[in-house]
């Protein structure tokens, strides 16, 4: 049975969407991208480890992730346990010296 040109037209535009997302690496390295915000990687984030945890060095990692949002853990600090891809994890030491990033 033949399918109708216009199925064939949408299957082809969701394929080739599909492939388009996957086709082009994020360009960690380069110093004018700007993460438009979504899922996180932690990756280029990293250079904050050892820092002190402000505002601004969190909002920096965030957009260095790419993450829609950031939050900073502190030692003991009771916190929620689901993983969100698109939130950037800042945990700090007793100081409020940043130790670990990772997302989630």
């Amino acid at each position: 049975m033949r399918q109708p040109p216009a199925f064939l037209m949408l299957s082809t535009l969701a394929g080739l969407a599909l492939l388009a997302g996957c086709s082009s690496p994020r360009p960690y390295a380069s110093p004018v991208w700007q993460p438009q915000g979504g899922a996180c990687s932690a990756g280029p984030a990293q250079t904050v480890v050892g820092q002190q945890a402000t505002a601004s060095v969190m909002e920096q990692a965030r957009q260095r992730s790419g993450a829609l949002m950031a939050r900073i853990l502190r030692p003991g600090q009771a916190v929620t346990k689901e993983f969100d891809a698109e939130r950037l994890n800042l945990e700090v030491d007793a100081q409020g010296r940043i130790v670990a990033v990772r997302c989630g």
